[in-house]
C-alpha cells in the first residue's frame, strides 16, 4: 500500500546513481532531511545537486525509503552562469556532510541556504557563503569570538589567522594568512564581511571548503 505525502519543496544535497539510472537522492526541506529513491523514466524533472526542487514522496509497505515523485525544479535567476553554479555546489555538498546523520533537522538551516540561494548573484557568492556560515556557527553555539588562540590559549594580541570552523590562532601557531581584526570582528558580531578584502575572503573560503 502506498501513500501519498503532501508537496515539499527542499534543496538537493546529495544524490548517488544506483542500478540502471535510478537515483538515491538526499532533499532538506523546512523541516526533514529525506531520502528518497528517484525512479528513472522517460518523463522526469531533472535532479542535481544545489537544485531547489517541487517533489513529492511517497511511502511504500514494502521499501523501507520512500519515493521521490513529480519533481519541478524551481530555477535561481543565475543557474546558467557556471562560475555560480560549480561555487553553489561546493557549497550546498558541505551540507550534507554536516546534516546527514542529524536526529532532527529544524527550519533555520533550509532558511540559510534559501536566503543564501537569493543573494548569490548579487555580491560575491563566497562573501555570500561566509557571512551564512558564521550565522550557523552562531546557531549551534560554536561561533568562538574571543581573541585567544585556539590552540596555544593565549590572548591574541597580534594577527589572527582562522582554522576550520572559524577558530581564532595566532598567525605564529598556524603560519597561514593573516587576517585583520577589526574586520573579523564586524564579521563575527554583524555577520558582514564588507571590511574584508578579497584575499581575505578567499582564504576563509578555502577554510570553509574544509567542512562546516
Amino acid at each position: 500500500m502506498r501513500e501519498k505525502e503532501a508537496d515539499m519543496q527542499g534543496f538537493v544535497l546529495n544524490h548517488n546513481k544506483v542500478k540502471d539510472e535510478d537515483l538515491v537522492v538526499t532533499i532538506l526541506s523546512k523541516n526533514n532531511l529525506d531520502t528518497l529513491y528517484r525512479f528513472y523514466g522517460a518523463r522526469h524533472g531533472v535532479i542535481n545537486l544545489g537544485f531547489k526542487i517541487d517533489f513529492e514522496k511517497e511511502s511504500s509497505a514494502k521499501s523501507t525509503i520512500s519515493r521521490l515523485r513529480d519533481v519541478i525544479h524551481i530555477g535561481f535567476s543565475w543557474i546558467n552562469d557556471y562560475k555560480l553554479l560549480r561555487l553553489w555546489q561546493n557549497y550546498i555538498s558541505l551540507f550534507y556532510k554536516h546534516l546527514k546523520d542529524a536526529y532532527e533537522v529544524d527550519e533555520f538551516y533550509f532558511n540559510l541556504i534559501n536566503d543564501a540561494s537569493q543573494n548569490w548573484a548579487k555580491q560575491n557568492p563566497k562573501r555570500v557563503a561566509i557571512e551564512s556560515y558564521i550565522k550557523l556557527l552562531e546557531h549551534e553555539g560554536r561561533l568562538h569570538t574571543e581573541m585567544e588562540c585556539f590552540l596555544c590559549h593565549e590572548p591574541i594580541n597580534g594577527g589572527i589567522a582562522l582554522i576550520r570552523a572559524y577558530l581564532p590562532t595566532h598567525k605564529e601557531c598556524t603560519h597561514t594568512l593573516e587576517v585583520n581584526k577589526d574586520a573579523l570582528k564586524e564579521l563575527f558580531k554583524n555577520k558582514s564581511s564588507i571590511f574584508l578584502n578579497d584575499k581575505e575572503i578567499d582564504k576563509l573560503w578555502y577554510v570553509l571548503l574544509e567542512g562546516l
